[in-house]
């Protein structure tokens, strides 16, 4: 018997190492993140004029995904699928919610089969029927993307396989970051980029919307954060200390309007965003535009027009203090995401230890030192944001000085704060530059366009592992999840900024959901082909050199 078991995975070996793509093709699906549990079935379903998409009867939420299913297939079909609670069930595609099923106990799984007669989806809750339609939507031909019908080739047959997945995700925070502050995105733009994620099961959007280089949010109380601190006067051509300037005004900034419309279109999507303010440190363009705020006496702050760290810290007094809370109680009206995120790194304390202010907190409240006002500072913003029902997230320099209570840490020096704070019993996502920081070159930086530095190719990205050796079973329960972060220094464009992200985010995708005993680069690598001409259908500006043979694996 074992040597039968030898040679059956012997000929699998021999036969995935030595078939093509077009037979891999007969052989297995090609979706991303991979699912669970797949069995593929003789036969297909193909999709008619005449197919209907069932929901359950009263249940507004399915018939808002069932228009949805039944939009993205008359984009590119001209059919006018509709949605109906009774029909021919031999021709169509069921959405059911059974809040009974026990699916692994996961408000995010689903199940998916489909035959000869039709496509059943179902779910515990409408997150995980979303998520099947996103299964379904890949399991269909790439020419589903096609937003213009007059541009699909007319033979093409909208055939799905026969085929049943049970499916739930590995971890809760599935997560992509984007900057908007060093380089400014339009909506339009945001919006596909939570498109995009949304396609591929990931829930979490991080907005990066302050830094020393801009302010991006309205702040109706306090107009000059984006009247002077959304605007600098110059950026920097070229890597840091070239010394080279543009001199052109820079900026923009997203009014609350805007704001709301994307966190509606994000929720659509059953996608949360996480907005970041930043503090105590990253804050010249909010200082720029109230002084008042800092330490300086001579309240000399600009709008930085380079990148790296800069001195500007906000100073730790009441009036402060006030200023934040206003600030973050505007934010809460327009995001309703339990997590506020309030940044945390890389605050130098000079003007800290030069403020008298700043010297009289760590006297009156019996702080060591300035890393410890940085920890009252943190565990102050803490208490608001929790008696207002809404919990905080930082950089990992939040552990600095002794962690707020209730904080959830974002590792990004590496996965060491990440093991830290889980030990002291606090939730992380892991982030760490080493293999998540998409804005490091992904091939040799001679031909790459110009990034910040580093090197993490897909490959390397698609290794990352979330959950440390070194974490007990218990511990472990503190990893949410991963995050794949696009900062935008050297991204000014949105074609550069999918060029970086993509098909990288797709590895972080993968690996936050997929189990970790199914993960496997190569047969990633060969499902990740089948998706290049989806986007190139959608206008997602991919890295084409992932596209293709996959090269002899690195070290990395």
């Amino acid at each position: 018997m074992m040597g039968k078991r030898i040679l059956a995975t012997l000929f699998i070996t021999i036969f995935l190492a030595g078939c093509d793509l077009p037979d891999l093709e007969r052989h297995r699906l090609n979706i991303i993140p991979e699912p669970v549990v797949t069995e593929v079935q003789d036969g297909q379903f193909t999709i008619t004029p005449e197919t209907s998409i069932l929901i359950d009867q009263g249940d507004a939420e399915l018939q808002q995904l069932g228009e949805t299913l039944a939009e993205l297939i008359n984009s590119a079909t001209w059919y006018d699928l509709q949605v109906a609670t009774s029909g021919d069930t031999g021709n169509s595609i069921r959405l059911t919610i059974d809040e009974n099923a026990t699916l692994y106990e996961n408000e995010e799984a689903y199940a998916l089969n489909s035959n000869e007669n039709g496509v059943t989806i179902q779910a515990p809750s409408h997150q995980g029927v979303f998520y099947g339609i996103q299964t379904l939507r890949q399991l269909l031909p790439p020419e589903i993307e096609h937003t213009d019908p007059s541009m699909t080739p007319q033979n093409v047959e909208w055939t799905i396989p026969a085929v049943e997945i049970e499916d739930y995700p590995r971890f809760p925070y599935r997560g992509m970051h984007l900057d908007v502050a060093r380089h400014f995105f339009p909506v339009e733009f945001v919006k596909k980029y939570i498109d995009i994620l949304a396609m591929y099961k990931m829930n979490r959007f991080h907005w990066h919307l302050t830094e020393d280089q801009g302010w991006r949010i309205e702040i109706e109380k306090y107009p000059r954060l984006t009247e002077v601190g959304a605007w600098r006067d110059s950026t920097l051509v070229g890597h840091y200390g070239s010394g080279v300037y543009d001199g052109e005004r820079y900026g923009g900034y997203y009014t609350q309007e805007e704001i709301r419309e994307v966190v509606e279109y994000a929720q659509d999507r059953f996608v949360t965003i996480i907005p970041e303010i930043e503090m105590p440190g990253h804050s010249s363009a909010a200082l720029a535009a109230y002084p008042q705020f800092g330490c300086k006496e001579n309240g000399d702050y600009q709008v930085q027009t380079s990148w790296g760290v800069f001195e500007d810290i906000y100073c730790p007094k009441e009036e402060t203090f006030q200023f934040l809370e206003d600030v973050l109680t505007e934010t809460m009206q327009l995001f309703p995401s339990e997590y506020i995120h309030i940044g945390g790194d890389e605050a130098p304390k000079a003007q800290w230890e030069e403020s008298d202010v700043a010297q009289q907190v760590i006297e009156r409240e019996g702080l060591e030192d300035e890393h410890e006002l940085q920890s009252y500072f943190i565990t102050r913003m803490e208490k608001f944001l929790n008696a207002n029902g809404r919990q905080i997230i930082g950089w990992d320099e939040i552990l600095e000085g002794g962690l707020a209570p209730n904080a959830t840490v974002m590792s990004w020096r590496g996965i060491e704060g990440g093991i830290a704070a889980a030990k002291q019993g606090h939730d992380v996502v892991m982030t760490p530059t080493s293999h998540v920081y998409l804005d490091y070159y992904q091939a040799d930086s001679e031909t790459e366009p110009l990034a910040i530095g580093g090197f993490t190719p897909l490959e390397k990205t698609y290794s990352f592992e979330p959950v440390p050796d070194e974490l007990t079973e218990e511990e472990a329960k503190y990893i949410l999840g991963a995050q794949g972060n696009v900062w935008t220094e050297y991204i000014k464009s949105a074609e550069k900024a999918e060029y970086m992200a993509y098909p990288r985010a797709m590895a972080i995708a993968e690996l936050d959901w997929t189990p970790k005993s199914k993960k496997n680069f190569t047969l990633f690598w060969r499902r990740l082909q089948h998706h290049f001409e989806r986007f190139d259908i959608m206008d997602i500006n991919a890295a084409e050199h992932y596209r293709g043979v996959m090269p002899a694996l690195s070290d990395q």
